[in-house]
């Protein structure tokens, strides 16, 4: 289960194959060397959503068709 207000650093600290559905859903920077250990740590999905302009069922679509339960 994963939270849309937590962290994006904790979320994939707990679950490490979050980053590669990240970068699926359009967020190519959470690969980037360094970037969870900054600001991963402050950026959470819901914000990350809200930059990109997402559509919450996208991304909940998403993360199902890989296992994960999306929470807001």
């Amino acid at each position: 289960m994963l939270n849309i207000h937590e962290s994006i650093f904790d979320m994939v600290s707990r679950h490490p194959e979050v980053v590669g559905i990240m970068v699926e859903l359009g967020f190519k920077n959470i690969a980037k060397p360094g970037m969870l250990q900054t600001a991963g740590r402050i950026m959470t999905l819901s914000k990350g959503m809200k930059l990109k302009k997402m559509n919450m069922e996208n991304v909940r679509l998403t993360f199902q068709q890989h296992g994960f339960h999306v929470i807001e």
